[in-house]
């Protein structure tokens, strides 16, 4: 994997890593989800303070996700094996049921642009992929500004009302579903 500046709607980078996933070692491939929405979500390390807050509300949230047809996975620089033990030990941790990604190279955090060379852990990354491959939306937080997962929930659903219903419809900020959506053109022209 290259690292490159990713931009929205380039395809994402694909990969093939291993991740510790309902009490197994698997393998997971990027390309092997096509056709499924895939939320990416990088944090630094495992066994720390601001992560486990984050990956929880992720684990509470992810029948929400799920039943949007939306795959999470988590990415840090940790191995499958330290995945493992953090499971085994953390109540919290114990409670996710969506595949962790492990990255000790640093590979897929470099593809990602999320990789922190003089640290050898990654920036807090989140990144919205559409059925296509395509990015959809991404942020990067410092590592001390944990993230709302209830916000994140949202960003999808916008994602998938403008994926399903073309771009001639777009989310206002804080658009909800069943809420009024925008239809640019030339008749908004003097109305701002």
């Amino acid at each position: 994997m290259e690292h490159k500046e990713l931009k929205i709607n380039d395809d994402a980078p694909n990969f093939n890593v291993d991740a510790y996933h309902q009490g197994e070692i698997k393998r997971i491939n990027l390309n092997e989800y096509k056709g499924k929405w895939v939320v990416l979500f990088f944090y630094p390390a495992d066994f720390t303070f601001v992560c486990p807050t984050e990956l929880g509300s992720l684990a509470d949230n992810y029948e929400q996700f799920k039943q949007l047809g939306v795959e999470i996975m988590s990415v840090s620089t940790d191995t499958v094996f330290v995945h493992k033990a953090w499971q085994d030990s953390s109540e919290t941790i114990k409670k996710i049921t969506y595949p962790m990604l492990a990255d000790p190279t640093g590979k897929l955090c470099r593809a990602y642009g999320t990789y922190i060379e003089d640290e050898g852990l990654s920036l807090r990354g989140t990144f919205i992929i559409d059925p296509e491959g395509k990015v959809k939306a991404y942020e990067l937080h410092d590592n001390s500004i944990g993230r709302n997962s209830e916000e994140l929930l949202r960003k999808i659903k916008a994602a998938k009302f403008v994926y399903e219903n073309g771009n001639n419809n777009v989310c206002p900020a804080n658009w909800q579903p069943g809420k009024e959506t925008l239809k640019p053109g030339l008749d908004l022209v003097g109305k701002i």
